[in-house]
């Protein structure tokens, strides 16, 4: 039994050391931006109102959600707002 909690204890912290570092490192890039509006649904970077966090979201295109593009992209793209 102490093995087979051992066993999920490590899996359960491997995947949240990896889940931090991504956040960490999109977080970190000065070459993007949030772009609100333009996400398809499921496919959201990170949290809003309504869910926790990336590939929550039910609506594609909600103005509450967001994906990072390169820096200048966003005001390109139809639909697509940095605010």
């Amino acid at each position: 039994m102490k093995t087979k909690t051992a066993l999920i204890s490590t899996a359960v912290t491997s995947l949240l050391a990896f889940g931090v570092v991504n956040l960490a490192q999109a977080a970190d890039d000065a070459n993007t931006e949030k772009c609100y509006g333009i996400a398809k649904a499921g496919k959201n970077d990170c949290a809003s109102n309504g869910h926790a966090c990336s590939g929550q979201s039910k609506t594609t295109a909600d103005k509450k959600d967001w994906i990072k593009v390169p820096t200048g992209t966003c005001e390109r793209i139809v639909g697509g707002s940095t605010k």
